[in-house]
């Protein structure tokens, strides 16, 4: 059996908090419609009890992607790899804003959009972090 490395473990944790944080959203948006309907009151505890677990995931993925940087000598990559690093920050720091938005929105569009292009800009980083680590040069 292969031995883990811290980087292995960085690895695991960056991709396990990623999964909790964008899976979350996409569950919990599957949830609220019905839940809407049968058990309006019940929204609040549902929010509240997602953000007790993504807001932690969220930080989780910004620390561990500020080590993974730590760990890269970036003028060793290529101009390409920088950009997409560049690029991928972006979309993150994006997504928890357009998330913070959602969670603090007082109006259902504040809610709507910041819901919305949370889980858009979330999708986006997780797909640059996999073709960054694909396209290691």
């Amino acid at each position: 059996m292969l031995s883990p490395t811290a980087s292995t473990v960085r690895l695991f944790l960056h991709v396990f908090a990623s999964a909790v944080w964008v899976g979350g959203q996409f569950v919990v948006a599957g949830i609220v419609p019905g839940m809407r309907r049968a058990h309006p009151q019940a929204l609040k505890t549902l929010a509240l009890g997602f953000g007790r677990v993504a807001w932690p995931a969220f930080a989780v993925v910004v620390v561990t992607g500020m080590w993974s940087l730590m760990e890269i000598d970036i003028t060793a990559t290529t101009a390409a790899y920088q950009t997409t690093i560049g690029v991928k920050i972006a979309f993150a720091i994006a997504a928890g804003m357009a998330a913070g938005v959602h969670a603090a929105g007082r109006s259902r569009l504040a809610v709507a959009l910041g819901g919305a292009l949370g889980a858009l800009f979330s999708v986006v980083a997780l797909f640059l972090g996999v073709l960054l680590d694909t396209g290691r040069a």
